[in-house]
């Protein structure tokens, strides 16, 4: 096949690129940058700033069979504007592209922190709802986009699925694990809640490769078509005891300084009422939805993408822990 991937440029986005190019599709990527290194290897690169060229957005797909669409922007802090023209209008756009020049399939990257209620999720599945209130922009607009996406299956020949990757990690992280390390390198990092909570996530190859396996698996009469994915290890762990590994792996000692669940809430409720009283554009130390995410249990039934499209976490954490430390030695 012939298939842009949207943000191919990014963490997640390089590794669907890796495996497009390995199994022999050819590959064209959208995003902000040019990518000398993906350049080299056969990819055609589009330069593109979702927010703003929606006519090179709408161009991107000619000539291509399918999309996964993995660009957005992340975060916990932000104007509204800014997360809903690229997460959600964006999307739209894409899936307007899609039916005007006949692209067939799209595999749309969600999060589970669409359905996130700031409250313990427990083993949840996909027939949780989607929820009442929203306590940052990023997942509220990956909301709407992730519904504009399953509505849109079925419409002028186009077959769409959304997956919800939890915490995507490994070799290569720009997100997650370096803000972590950063954050307990400043004395910036405290437990939230009791230290029991457990969580699901993902190593980044998996994730990569349930991409793939759900675009295949979109062809008429799946089971897939239409239909939201969650997607992890399969195992949740203690929240708190996989952040002390993580910094064991970088060089640094075991989180001892922690703060309760409600007093994190209260704190970042303060902060973003500063935040928006100043018009601070910077990314506050503590929001409610931080001291949710940190605080609460969020793991997922993953039953769902095994049974539709076989996935299998083909790589343990175990495994990935160990290549992740051999990438961060290499760092240093």
């Amino acid at each position: 096949m012939r298939v842009l991937v949207t943000g191919g440029g990014g963490f997640l986005g390089r590794a669907i690129v890796a495996q497009l190019l390995a199994r022999g599709d050819s590959v064209r990527v959208l995003g902000r940058g040019t990518y000398p290194d993906l350049a080299a290897q056969g990819v055609e690169i589009c330069q593109c700033n979702l927010r703003y060229d929606g006519e090179t957005l709408l161009n991107s797909v000619v000539g291509c069979d399918a999309v996964i669409h993995s660009a957005a922007i992340a975060g916990i802090w932000g104007p509204w504007q800014e997360y809903y023209s690229t997460n959600t209008g964006a999307t739209t756009d894409l899936l307007t592209a899609c039916r005007m020049h006949g692209v067939s399939r799209l595999v749309y990257t969600s999060s589970p922190s669409v359905v996130f209620d700031a409250a313990d999720q427990a083993g949840i599945n996909e027939s949780t709802p989607y929820p009442t209130r929203w306590l940052a922009h990023y997942p509220h607009t990956k909301a709407l986009a992730e519904q504009a996406v399953l509505a849109a299956n079925g419409r002028s020949g186009l077959l769409t699925c959304a997956l919800r990757p939890h915490l995507i990690w490994g070799p290569g992280d720009t997100q997650l694990v370096p803000r972590l390390l950063e954050r307990a390198r400043s004395g910036k990092l405290r437990r939230v809640g009791d230290g029991k909570n457990l969580i699901d996530m993902i190593y980044v190859d998996n994730a990569a490769e349930a991409h793939l396996q759900a675009l295949d698996a979109l062809v008429p009469g799946s089971p897939v078509c239409g239909r939201a994915y969650f997607l992890s290890q399969g195992e949740p762990v203690n929240c708190w005891d996989w952040i002390n590994e993580l910094l064991a792996l970088d060089g640094q000692p075991p989180l001892k300084k922690s703060i309760s669940l409600n007093a994190a809430w209260r704190i970042g409720a303060v902060f973003e009422g500063i935040y928006k009283v100043l018009g601070l554009k910077s990314e506050p130390r503590m929001t409610r939805f931080l001291a949710a995410q940190l605080g609460y249990a969020h793991y997922y039934d993953i039953s769902r993408a095994k049974n539709d499209f076989g996935y299998q976490p083909r790589v343990s954490t175990e495994e990935g822990m160990r290549r992740l430390g051999e990438w961060l030695r290499r760092r240093v």
